[in-house]
């Protein structure tokens, strides 16, 4: 049995998982904004998973965040109580046996690599286009962190080949300018339809307003895909992956998968692309199952 844990800001998800992927528990509670209330909410779950089915499990986890391949500490977390914690030694100390750990975005890829969406690829890129835009590269089953613990990051690169409709004075909280993350992100697409005109409270009511053949939603659509195109161009020039995943709010956006296409093939080098960019199966539930496979098979 393997048990994945989503480790959220508002919610802590437990499920357990066959060796055939059935779903055999789950459980979720509130997150503690405390570090070692949260670290006993986990073994809680883990002890209420382990009862309700009778049965010992692996375990992995996806976090907000990386683990520092120089200190094994948690950083870059925007659950800021788990920063600076060795949350992997405090865990295995307590349910005495080891832990994986990894970022939510890598749980997310593995899930749809394993049995989702990008099943039986050897190269898998997910993106997650939320209200920000992560992402993770697994190999073969397995989840690629990277010697720095940031494979995947493309949202901290800059959107390639600026024109003058992308110049903007929005900083990405990382402290840079540009960033992917600030044109293609949920919170980035409504930013620039605001900046066009539009009003709207959320990307659902923009979504509503192109099925409506509303204006200045359609254009602010036309210049969302084609960024994304530009973005995702980079990712397949330098990695070339077998296929990409989209999740997030934004990649239920039907209309994304029938015009992305159309823009891709003019960034990609050599004018020719035939990269599948798909929509996950598992959705919302992609992080915990991904956390539970960071035990592969075998």
């Amino acid at each position: 049995m393997r048990i994945g844990i989503d480790l959220g800001g508002t919610k802590i998800e437990a499920i357990a998982l066959s060796d055939s992927g059935e779903e055999l528990f789950r459980k979720r509670i509130a997150t503690p904004k405390e570090y070692w209330p949260t670290v006993e909410a986990i073994v809680l779950l883990v002890g209420d998973t382990e009862q309700a089915t009778g049965q010992l499990g692996s375990i992995g986890i996806g976090i907000p965040g990386i683990l520092s391949p120089v200190t094994n500490r948690v950083k870059n977390s925007n659950s800021t109580w788990l920063n600076d914690e060795n949350l992997q030694q405090d865990l295995e100390g307590k349910l005495q046996r080891v832990v994986r750990i990894t970022n939510d975005a890598n749980c997310f890829a593995v899930s749809e690599a394993t049995d989702g969406a990008g099943a039986g690829h050897r190269v898998v890129f997910g993106a997650i286009l939320g209200t920000g835009c992560g992402g993770g590269v697994v190999f073969n089953g397995l989840v690629h962190d990277g010697r720095n613990g940031i494979s995947g990051e493309w949202g901290h690169n800059p959107l390639p080949w600026l024109g003058e409709d992308d110049i903007h004075n929005r900083s990405c909280f990382c402290g840079r300018a540009h960033c992917i993350e600030s044109y293609i992100s949920g919170t980035g697409f409504l930013s620039d339809f605001s900046s066009l005109g539009g009003i709207a409270n959320d990307c659902q009511e923009i979504v509503a307003l192109i099925n409506q053949d509303d204006f200045i939603a359609c254009f602010a659509f036309e210049r969302f895909v084609d960024r994304l195109a530009r973005a995702l161009a980079q990712v397949i020039n330098s990695l070339d992956p077998d296929i990409i995943v989209l999740g997030g709010g934004l990649s239920n956006i039907d209309k994304i998968y029938q015009e992305l296409p159309k823009h891709l093939s003019q960034y990609v080098l050599g004018k020719e692309c035939d990269t599948p960019i798909v929509k996950n199966i598992f959705g919302a539930s992609s992080g915990v199952r991904g956390a539970s496979w960071l035990w592969p098979l075998g």
